[in-house]
């Protein structure tokens, strides 16, 4: 007898735990009689500590506004059932579902490899994205405060920083975002999702409420640093109708840039994000799924740049004049206004030997 459905335990997002894509085999857990257990209704965070190689990526992305990141954790405990980052865990033979969620890697080095390679002849600077992937501000964070470590190494370098995050523990590290801010090395996104803390227990499982990162936005902007809201993802007929709202919420609470992006469904997230439909609104999940599918062009994904972030179609074309028209009553000025920060600042300080690297002018 098959075992009656996928269900998420107590503070994760996914339901199950399916295999990656790169496995060559299937598992499907099937009640035979014999020693069955019911699964645990909760489960622990697994660490795994890790030893990086480099620490900038870089990229191509026409799209985005930045070619190189720096992500300082694999996986992303927040749970987030849309989080687009999750078939990033296949690389690790993990599973993009629960493992995602709970079997983590943190990159203990890494400040170390980014200053090394901020020190090499010939790099040159242009701003680095940190917390693209995965959220560098999440629950273990606060333990081993890699993130913090890179920011000091930013700031001693002066080299310029965009940073996005729905965590309230950014503010840990206001005093290194306000130096950063004095010299316009520094952009903070807040990602706002939803006000609803239902739909947040359950989309977000383990991220801050909506109003705390509101709090965050306030908190930011009282201290000179530059904050952006990014609406992300809005989702047809879960959360669209908060756009407006969202965006009022944040401009009354200091952010000066605003941004959205419609959901993204790549690979194994959009199995999971049907399954999530399932348990949590089963009687609006053909419909929210149709819509979806509306605006990429009859399947659940377009990875082509320029569609993947905002989608094509009457729906996406009117959430488009939505977010134009909100932006233009509220004047807030689109996120990519943000994105202009100045890396003539940038200079190599002393090594830990005492020396400098000699200009060659």
């Amino acid at each position: 007898m098959k075992h009656s459905g996928p269900f998420a335990p107590a503070g994760r997002g996914a339901c199950s735990n399916p295999t990656n894509r790169f496995s060559a085999f299937r598992y499907e857990e099937v009640a035979d009689g014999w020693e069955w257990e019911e699964p645990a209704a909760t489960q622990a965070t697994e660490v795994r500590f890790e030893r990086a190689r480099s620490a900038i990526n870089y990229n191509r992305s026409p799209d985005i506004g930045f070619d190189r990141s720096v992500n300082p954790y694999r996986g992303c405990e927040h749970g987030c059932i849309y989080c687009f980052a999750r078939p990033s865990h296949a690389y690790l033979d993990l599973s993009p579902g629960l493992d995602f969620e709970t079997r983590l890697v943190a990159k203990t080095n890494l400040a170390e490899c980014l200053e090394r390679e901020l020190r090499r002849p010939g790099y040159r600077p242009r701003p680095l994205a940190l917390s693209v992937n995965t959220d560098a501000y999440q629950p273990l964070e606060r333990e081993l405060g890699i993130t913090r470590q890179l920011l000091q190494v930013l700031l001693r370098y002066r080299h310029p920083v965009h940073i996005v995050t729905k965590s309230t523990l950014i503010l840990r590290d206001l005093d290194l975002l306000a130096a950063l801010a004095e010299q316009r090395l520094v952009s903070v996104a807040i990602s706002l999702t939803t006000l609803d803390d239902d739909l947040k227990r359950s989309l977000e499982p383990r991220a801050p409420s909506g109003r705390a990162r509101l709090r965050t936005i306030r908190a930011l902007r009282e201290a000179g640093v530059p904050v952006a809201v990014l609406c992300a993802p809005m989702i047809p007929m879960i959360n669209d109708h908060e756009l407006e709202r969202l965006l009022a919420a944040a401009r009354d609470a200091g952010a000066r840039f605003g941004g959205y992006v419609l959901l993204r469904l790549p690979h194994e997230v959009a199995p999971l994000f049907e399954e999530w439909l399932q348990q949590h609104m089963p009687a609006r999940a053909a419909h929210v799924m149709s819509l979806i599918r509306q605006m990429r062009g009859g399947a659940r994904y377009d990875s082509r740049f320029g569609i993947r972030m905002r989608g094509e179609g009457v729906f996406a074309q009117l959430l488009a004049r939505r977010f134009a028209l909100a932006c233009r009553r509220l004047r807030l000025l689109e996120r990519s206004s943000a994105l202009a920060l100045d890396c003539s600042h940038f200079a190599l300080p002393p090594d830990a030997r005492g020396g400098r690297q000699l200009s060659l002018f």
